[in-house]
């Protein structure tokens, strides 16, 4: 039996696809790909790693790469799926993914017989679609095929997908002509993204497939050819890894390399650090080709390419009308949308904001959230409903000195111990009971019954049930930002 590792590198913005995909909820955790599943990226990645096993591979839990800040993004999702047993490897900060291969390396290395064995590592982005999984799986069994019979664990396997038109927007790869026995090509280089001319080139000659950022490879394999090739990041990721920190959510672990050191290390990708220094070295690079209706969801144009066409060539999701119109995408996420006489067009609104545009010009949306970064906008990271570990707040309404949220707190749940120095709340339950810490009192409170927090008042709201508990919390005060909160006690680990 061959022991495998799932590795799921979850990290990413997404910016391309705001408003939907922000820093604190990437397009990662969304439901994208039109599928009947309704499953987010995310999940659909570790499901299709989870479907590898067969009776040559025995898998191992599945490691997640992810930042910190989405670790109860990526739990709350893992919990939906059932029978997918997984680590968490915290990252403090983005430092491309590299570094992120490299800390499943070394976790992977301490896994199974006290650190004794060198499983087979299949790596995969949490942010694409298959449209044929049976394919996919098939293709990644035969690249772990190819990594067991390689020749001293110097072997790596890649997927490299049959471009379906001389796409620019994504790296190649040359492949000799001579297949192996499992249907393996060998590498000869990988080349940058092409002019629109030269990929036209690749798509003719047919021996130019596209980097989809897919690998299989021995952790060992990895960590040697890092060592070699790169190995400034090998030893500040080794150190950060070798002060790690460990705790537990339930039946999910969470690994944290330290974060001083891991902030260091420099921010390199998979293939610049070490795949492409690899044909021609030591190191041999094997493709597997995969044709499975894959897409990395890189613009709201391939959301449409994916998505399913109505006999007009329009993808809708959401409340829409749409008339006299073709060939577009529109998406309504809290209100109704409607279209007249469109043709070509993206269309995308949330609560608090509302994309349109060309669909040929879609990579460009990432121009709207340069300009919101450089304004300092709170829309270009956090939606006005904003996911917590403990369950969700949604910010209603606000103006001069007041703010209205609308809080869902999960069953069992609690928010910190805290205190703000600039405002005080007033909470109406509207669902739910509510165990209420106000000062040196304790209270529980039903649906309709509600309370006072005065400025500068410790607190804390707790749902002792076994339903969610719903308040609404109205804010007043001179400054009312999410900053304007001292913690003394918390679940999650927040300082």
């Amino acid at each position: 039996m061959t022991s495998v590792v799932p590795v799921i590198l979850c990290g990413g913005s997404g910016t391309r696809l705001w408003p939907l995909s922000r820093s604190g909820f990437p397009k990662q955790f969304l439901v994208l790909s039109g599928d009947d599943s309704k499953q987010s990226l995310f999940q659909q990645a570790i499901m299709r790693l989870n479907a590898i096993g067969n009776s040559h591979i025995t898998l191992s839990p599945t490691l997640i790469v992810t930042n910190e800040e989405h670790r109860f993004l990526a739990l709350d999702q893992l919990r939906e799926l059932t029978d997918i047993r997984a680590t968490l490897l915290l990252e403090s900060s983005g430092r491309n993914t590299a570094p992120a291969l490299t800390l499943a390396a070394f976790e992977a290395k301490n896994m199974g017989d006290a650190g004794k064995e060198d499983p087979i590592l299949v790596v995969t982005p949490a942010d694409q679609t298959v449209q044929n999984p049976a394919a996919f799986c098939k293709a990644l069994q035969d690249c772990v095929a190819v990594v067991e019979g390689g020749h001293s664990n110097q072997t790596i396997a890649i997927l490299g997908i049959v471009p379906t038109s001389p796409e620019t927007g994504y790296g190649y790869i040359q492949r000799t002509n001579t297949q192996g026995v499992h249907g393996e090509y060998t590498v000869e280089k990988f080349v940058e993204k092409p002019d629109s001319n030269t990929a036209k080139e690749y798509l003719a000659k047919g021996n130019y497939l596209w980097n989809g950022g897919m690998f299989v490879l021995r952790a060992s394999t990895w960590l040697a050819a890092l060592k070699e090739f790169r190995p400034d990041i090998f030893g500040a990721t080794e150190t950060a890894w070798a002060a790690k920190t460990t705790d537990q959510s339930g039946d999910v672990t969470f690994e944290r390399p330290d974060k001083a050191i891991f902030n260091t290390i420099p921010s390199e990708s998979i293939d610049y650090a070490v795949i492409e220094k690899c044909p021609g070295s030591k190191y041999q690079v094997k493709m597997v080709e995969l044709d499975a209706g894959w897409n990395d969801l890189g613009a709201w144009d391939a959301v449409w390419q994916v998505g399913v066409q109505d006999q007009s060539g329009n993808v809708t999701s959401g409340d829409t009308l749409v008339s006299n119109s073709k060939n577009s995408l529109i998406h309504a996420s809290s209100r109704l949308v409607s279209v007249v006489g469109v043709e070509n067009l993206v269309v995308i609104e949330t609560a608090d904001a509302i994309l349109v545009a060309d669909r040929k010009n879609s990579q460009d949306v990432k121009n709207i959230v340069g300009q919101l970064e450089a304004q300092k906008r709170e829309e270009k990271n956090l939606h006005r409903k904003v996911a917590r570990p403990w369950g969700w707040y949604d910010s209603v309404d606000e103006g001069d000195r007041f703010k209205v949220k609308r809080i869902q707190v999960k069953p069992g749940a609690s928010l910190s111990l805290q205190m703000h120095h600039h405002r005080a709340e007033h909470w109406i339950v509207v669902k739910g009971v509510a165990e209420i810490t106000n000062g040196e009192q304790v209270i529980m409170l039903t649906e309709n019954q509600s309370t006072y927090i005065p400025q500068g008042q410790t607190h804390r709201l707790a749902n002792p049930g076994k339903t969610p508990l719903e308040i609404i919390e109205v804010q007043s005060g001179s400054y009312l930002g999410e900053d304007d909160i001292v913690r003394f006690e918390d679940t999650y680990g927040r300082g």
